[in-house]
C-alpha cells in the first residue's frame, strides 16, 4: 500500500497542506460568507418573528382586559336594569295594593251603609210590626183602640227600656 509508505509522506503532506490552504480560502471566501448571510437572515427573522409575537401577546392582553373591563360594565348596567325592574315592579305593585285597599275599603264603607240601611229599615219594620200588633193586643184584651202616636210612644218607652 503507497499510502503506508514512509517515503512517501512528505509530498502527501504537501499535497495535504496545498488542498486545505486552498480549501479554506475557497470557504472562507465562498462558502462561508453566504452561510453567515443565511445565519444573519435567520436571526433577523427570529427576532423579527419573536418582537411580532410579543406585541400580538402584548394586544391580546389588551383586548382581554378590555373584555374584561366590557364585560363588567354590562354586567353592572344589567344589574342596575334589573334593580330597575325590581323597583319598578315592586312601585307598581304598591300602587296596585293601593288602589286595591283603597277600593275594599271603599266597599266596606258601601257595605257598612247598604248594612246601617237595612239595620234602619229593620228597625222601623220592627217598630212599625211591634206598634201594629200591640194595637191589635189591645184592641183584642182591652176592647180599646188606640190611638197611632200613643202606640208609637209605648213602644217607643219600650225599646228604650230595653237598650
Amino acid at each position: 500500500m503507497p499510502q503506508l509508505d514512509f517515503a512517501d509522506y512528505p509530498p502527501q503532506l504537501i499535497w495535504l497542506a496545498i488542498t486545505f490552504v486552498l480549501l479554506y480560502f475557497l470557504m472562507s471566501r465562498l462558502a462561508l460568507p453566504g452561510v453567515s448571510r443565511v445565519l444573519a437572515r435567520r436571526q433577523a427573522k427570529i427576532a423579527s418573528d419573536l418582537e411580532a409575537a410579543e406585541k400580538r401577546r402584548a394586544e391580546a392582553e389588551e383586548a382581554l382586559a378590555n373584555y374584561e373591563k366590557t364585560l363588567a360594565e354590562a354586567r353592572r348596567e344589567a344589574q342596575a336594569a334589573v334593580k330597575a325592574a325590581g323597583d319598578e315592579m315592586a312601585k307598581q305593585q304598591a300602587q296596585r295594593e293601593a288602589t286595591f285597599a283603597a277600593e275594599i275599603g271603599k266597599r266596606i264603607r258601601e257595605a257598612e251603609a247598604q248594612i246601617d240601611a237595612a239595620k234602619q229599615r229593620a228597625l222601623t219594620e220592627t217598630r212599625n210590626v211591634a206598634g201594629e200588633i200591640a194595637g191589635s193586643i189591645t184592641a183584642k184584651l182591652a176592647q180599646l183602640t188606640p190611638g197611632a202616636d200613643q202606640i208609637a210612644a209605648a213602644v217607643d218607652a219600650v225599646r228604650r227600656e230595653r237598650a
